[in-house]
């Protein structure tokens, strides 16, 4: 080996391409880190309007005879979207005090509980609403898209609480303790 191949080898990769190289890796992180921070961040905050999205019923869950609808089209109504899975266990504590507000309410047409299946079987979400004798409408979710316009994939179960405007009023994170702490938060939009 001749004395300037070796020079050559000792200096390694020049000074320009190392700065390359940095300026390329710092420029990554930040881009995975404003990411990670937007997957953190809910899309919609509470006080603010809930984008519109279309809901497609499992057939035996519709709303009002209608297989499919726009959010939208329930506005001038208090809404719940609660948002549970098959696989999920404390879902299953809050599902019959879900059912019991559902029916509690109903009849006065004033509020509407909509069940959003998330990334579940269909034969997984038909057993959990047989098993639990759930009757309002219920919507799959199968590949996240309404769940990520409201919660980014936080867990489940997760409720939302929106005004007759179509305004997030509450989150509720986990399962419901009772129906009565359902009741509250539905009587308090009811009354503005």
């Amino acid at each position: 080996m001749t004395e300037s191949n070796n020079a050559a080898l000792k200096r390694g990769v020049p000074i320009w391409a190392q700065i390359l190289v940095w300026i390329f890796l710092v420029g990554l992180l930040l881009l995975v880190g404003f990411r990670l921070k937007a997957v953190q961040t809910p899309m919609v905050e509470v006080g603010k309007p809930i984008p519109d999205f279309k809901l497609v019923f499992y057939d035996e869950y519709k709303y009002a005879t209608r297989s499919e609808m726009m959010l939208s089209d329930l506005h001038g109504k208090v809404l719940l979207i609660n948002i549970w899975a098959s696989w999920c266990k404390p879902c299953e504590q809050e599902a019959p005090e879900l059912e019991a507000a559902w029916q509690h309410y109903r009849a006065g047409d004033r509020v509407v509980l909509i069940g959003v299946d998330y990334v579940d079987t269909p034969a997984g979400a038909n057993s959990y609403l047989k098993k639990f004798g759930i009757t309002f409408p219920n919507a799959p979710d199968l590949q996240s898209s309404i769940s990520s316009i409201l919660n980014r994939n936080m867990g489940v179960p997760e409720s939302y609480f929106i005004d007759q405007a179509g305004v997030l009023r509450y989150v509720k994170v986990g399962p419901f303790a009772s129906v009565d702490e359902i009741k509250s938060m539905i009587d308090q939009m009811l009354e503005q």
